[in-house]
Parts: C-alpha cells; sequence; structure tokens
C-alpha cells in the first residue's frame, strides 16, 4: 500500500483499507470479465474465419476461373491470415503479437492495394518504424510478458 492514504485514526485507517480491498475485487472482476470477453470474441472469431477459409477452398474446387483474378484470391486469403494474427492477439497480448498483427495488417495493404507511391511509402516507413519500436523500445523481456494480468 505505498500509494495508499494513510490516517492516524485507527477507524478511519481500518475504513479506508476496507475501501482498498473493495476497489481491488472490482478492478479484479472486471479484469477477469473482460479477458472472458476477449477469449469469447477470439473463438467466435476463429469460427468465422474457419468458415470464410472453408468457403474460400469450397470455391477453388467449384467454381471455373476461380484462379484467373490472382488479387480477389490474394485479399481473401490475406484477410484471413490478419485476422487469425487478431486472434492472436486476442489470446495472447504480448507486444510482439501486437506488432506482428499490425505489421501483417500493413503489409497486406501494400501487397493489395495500388494506391499511389507516396501511400506505399507511407506503408513501408510505417513497418519500418515497428521494426524499430521491436528493436529500440521494447526489452527482449517485455516481448513475451502478457501486458494484461488477470
Amino acid at each position: 500500500m505505498s500509494n495508499a492514504q494513510q490516517s492516524s485514526d485507527p477507524k478511519i485507517q481500518a475504513h479506508i483499507d476496507k475501501l482498498i480491498k473493495h476497489d481491488r475485487k472490482i478492478e479484479h472482476f472486471f479484469r477477469r470479465a473482460l479477458h472472458f470477453l476477449e477469449q469469447l470474441i477470439a473463438a467466435l472469431t476463429i469460427i468465422v474465419l474457419l468458415a470464410a477459409l472453408g468457403l474460400e477452398v469450397f470455391h477453388m474446387f467449384t467454381e471455373p476461373g476461380y484462379f484467373a483474378d490472382v488479387e480477389h484470391v490474394l485479399h481473401k486469403l490475406l484477410t484471413i491470415v490478419v485476422g487469425l494474427e487478431f486472434v492472436r492477439m486476442l489470446i495472447d497480448t504480448t507486444p510482439a503479437n501486437i506488432l506482428e498483427v499490425l505489421t501483417v495488417a500493413i503489409t497486406r495493404h501494400v501487397i493489395l492495394s495500388h494506391d499511389d507511391p507516396w501511400s506505399n511509402l507511407a506503408c513501408i516507413a510505417c513497418i519500418a518504424g515497428l521494426f524499430a519500436i521491436r528493436r529500440f523500445l521494447i526489452r527482449r523481456s517485455e516481448l513475451q510478458e502478457e501486458m494484461v494480468e488477470i
């Protein structure tokens, strides 16, 4: 209780301690509830991604000329990949996973978009920035630590 309030009156101090303990219980409850919701969203997202992947595989074998539009195929498959990275980030919230999700999403944008060269340059600069953040601003021990403790 380094940052807790202190009182010279024992009754007041007991009341303050009780309030602090109550606040910690509420905070713990909300952290667990949020973690549960994240897991639920991750499970639902996996189900949707598996269904989308199943549909894509089905279309690959049933639609003639499916691979004629390679950009469309890449768009669908890379969207599924970004979704899987997002699920991984929800399940294991570490700085490394967050940086990987951002890197995959930006890379997908660079591959699929045919914007002007300045937009592509900005995306490449963002990816370089993410690598620099990982290399210079995040300690190796923090890369594997869970960011949100339950």
